[in-house]
């Protein structure tokens, strides 16, 4: 075992990109870095002990805790990814420390169990745009052309609540346009194709019931069209509002934030961000 910090950078996440609701992410240039340090007495936190135990259970070591540091730039609850930077990070931090008994898919797949969905989990691991259930994945690197603006309100929202308004039935007409939707951006993204990405984004599962949770969500993702987005969409559960494009990024931006600050919300922080392409990876 190693006995020096370990420290891993995770990168953030966009999920679901409007139709592909827990099948479609892309992780971003945005990271948290997650240190394991010296051994402890216990974790100070049951969400860290959790992730220790998923790891210990399967790499059959001796369950031991260890002083955990997180810095970096992925605000929590905000449809960031940020609970996946947490998770992998404790996970990838004590595979390395243990010498790396685990494989990389083992990796995934653990963090996927703990997350219920690879949405967030896939490109955290893989980087790029990544399609994918909790058994596959398929995973294309994504050119710096493509911008994703991303306006970040400042208040949180649980993913937990956003999934209690959620229906539990959906009309079949809704459920093709999804299908329809999630295929074109897998394609357009396997392609690098962007320009077709134009109007796939789309949704009829989730995004209806989780707007009124985010005041001036609707309103932003109609004016980052009407300026020039190639389409906008909740990124994940929320708050979080984004918008991909080709050009104009700042003009989308700004129209983004006022139709927010119109709806009474505090001006949001914005981020024009790109994928990342490589998942975590220790640093020094």
């Amino acid at each position: 075992m190693l006995h020096h910090p370990v420290t891993i950078q995770v990168p953030a996440t966009t999920a679901n990109l409007g139709p592909g609701f827990d099948a479609l992410g892309v992780a971003l240039n945005l990271y948290n870095r997650i240190t394991l340090g010296e051994p402890d007495a216990s974790w100070n936190d049951p969400f860290f002990e959790a992730a220790a135990d998923i790891f210990y259970q399967t790499a059959g070591q001796a369950s031991q805790a260890f002083q955990t540091g997180i810095s970096g730039d992925v605000p929590r609850s905000r449809g960031l990814g940020s609970s996946v930077t947490v998770r992998l990070g404790i996970i990838a931090g004590l595979n390395e420390k243990f010498d790396r008994p685990l494989e990389e898919e083992t990796l995934f797949r653990l963090v996927t169990e703990l997350e219920g969905h690879p949405d967030n989990a896939a490109p955290a691991c893989f980087g790029g745009f990544v399609a994918g259930s909790p058994l596959h994945h398929h995973r294309f690197s994504v050119k710096d052309e493509l911008k994703f603006v991303t306006l970040i309100p400042d208040f949180v929202l649980e993913t937990s609540d956003a999934r209690k308004v959620l229906p539990q039935q959906i009309r079949f007409k809704d459920c093709v346009t999804n299908i329809q939707n999630t295929a074109l951006i897998t394609a357009a993204f396997a392609s690098e194709s962007y320009e077709t990405l134009d109007g796939a984004f789309m949704d009829t599962l989730h995004q209806p019931y989780r707007l009124d949770m985010i005041p001036g969500a609707a309103q932003a993702l109609d004016v980052a069209v009407e300026a020039g987005a190639l389409g906008a969409f909740i990124s994940g559960a929320g708050p979080a509002v984004m918008a991909l494009t080709l050009k104009h990024w700042d003009e989308i931006a700004a129209s983004m934030s006022e139709a927010l600050v119109a709806a009474g919300q505090h001006p949001p922080q914005i981020r024009i961000l790109e994928a990342c392409n490589q998942g975590w990876k220790r640093v020094e």
